[in-house]
């Protein structure tokens, strides 16, 4: 009982008091990749996060040694690094994360384990065009959120002091490593309900390259906002996929139609492209 009154406590704090959070680093061991570290962000409303060999394998159906994959909003790296595992020091993660506050986890996260992986991170948004942002949360510990252009806005009463960096994701890799479009197999977004813009952002890329798209649909999202999620992904020649869990042996049903994407409250989903079926 006094264990709860205290992380009660704790979560209060999270939600209304803007303070940095240490990280704890623990360490894993998956046979074929051997000992490796990471760091999780000790605020009391985020649960600790583990990386295990079945997110390896689920991230391996889809990427290979060699291959390039971009996490949008990647948070502290949950994701990032099984993605990194896959595709080698050959390949390359691409991360992405707005809120400086998860930034410093993730930043530490893809420093902690240099001789496995390659992932190169940046604390910026991904938008149509080049610009700053204002970020906003729900939780004065930002542990959620999201951008707009303007300060008040749907995400939260809690505002950075300053404003993030909007880059567009072409131009941002071309310039980076003009190697990098042609490899590209997956494009995880994670974004509070931002995921269809960034879809339209990046309908050029989804176009021509066709990479694997895994996406979340947010659990506010109204039901236009959710037919209109399918339709984009429909039209650019994918098909869609509600999957349980970044898990190997997840439960996977397909979308059908845009009518199903109200089948599940919030869930993620994939989508491969129609040739690939």
């Amino acid at each position: 009982m006094l264990n709860y009154i205290i992380n009660s406590i704790r979560r209060k704090i999270a939600r209304r008091i803007t303070r940095q959070y240490p990280t704890s680093i623990r360490e894993f061991y998956i046979p074929e990749i051997g000992k490796f570290h990471f760091a999780n962000w000790d605020n009391p409303l985020v649960s600790p996060k583990k990386i295990t060999e079945n997110q390896i394998r689920f991230f391996g159906k889809f990427l290979k040694k060699g291959d390039v994959a971009v996490d949008i909003g990647a948070n502290i790296g949950a994701t990032t690094l099984p993605m990194s595992f896959v595709v080698g020091k050959e390949g390359a993660v691409i991360a992405f994360d707005p809120n400086p506050f998860v930034f410093k986890v993730l930043a530490q996260n893809v420093n902690l384990n240099p001789g496995l992986c390659n992932i190169r991170a940046f604390n910026y948004a991904i938008t149509d065009s080049e610009g700053e942002f204002y970020y906003n949360s729900s939780e004065a510990s930002f542990n959620n959120g999201g951008i707009s252009s303007s300060k008040t806005n749907r995400h939260g009463n809690y505002s950075l002091d300053h404003k993030v960096r909007g880059v567009q994701l072409s131009h941002f890799l071309n310039t980076l490593d003009p190697g990098f479009l042609p490899k590209l197999k997956l494009v995880k977004i994670d974004t509070e309900g931002y995921d269809k813009e960034i879809i339209k952002s990046i309908s050029e890329i989804l176009k021509v390259y066709k990479p694997v798209v895994i996406s979340e649909c947010f659990g506010k999202s109204e039901i236009h906002d959710r037919h209109e999620h399918f339709k984009l992904l429909h039209d650019l020649g994918y098909s869609l996929f509600y999957f349980s869990d970044f898990d190997h042996e997840a439960e996977i049903i397909p979308i059908q139609n845009m009518e199903a994407m109200m089948n599940w409250k919030h869930f993620d989903f994939y989508a491969i492209p129609k040739s690939g079926d």
